[in-house]
């Protein structure tokens, strides 16, 4: 992607330090059988890397023109934006984003259905690779 004039490096560096503090919060939580055994940190660490993804979403259309008072509120005002200032990825960033959403917000933070090593760390590695995308 070509960074507008008003890039700042910076920019999504904030989203990937959301990545980054979701990984040592999910470090803080015992593991047995492959297994997370602390649901706290296993929901905070979803919710953290979560956030991550909406924060880069909000750089990456404050960049292309959006007011800061019109980002997104609400999942499907995400998805509409999404499908507007992202359509040159060809609806594979939105299906991404839905992913991320269910796995990592619903399942992982909502619900606390996550257990699995390898799941939850999944479903972070799918929220950095959202976010590369965008910057």
């Amino acid at each position: 992607m070509l960074n507008p004039p008003c890039y700042n490096k910076s920019m999504p560096q904030e989203a990937m330090r959301y990545i980054e503090n979701a990984k040592e919060t999910l470090k803080k939580s015992p593991i047995e059988d492959n297994l997370y055994t602390d649901d706290k940190y296993v929901k905070s660490a979803c919710g953290i890397a979560y956030l991550g993804v909406l924060k880069a979403i909000d750089t990456y259309l404050l960049l292309h023109g959006l007011e800061k008072k019109k980002l997104p509120k609400k999942v499907e005002e995400y998805r509409k934006s999404i499908k507007s200032f992202a359509s040159q990825h060809n609806g594979k960033l939105l299906r991404q984003f839905e992913d991320i959403y269910d796995e990592l917000h619903i399942a992982g933070y909502y619900r606390g259905m996550l257990h699995s090593v390898s799941t939850v760390k999944g479903a972070i590695n799918t929220a950095k690779d959202f976010i590369e995308r965008l910057s």
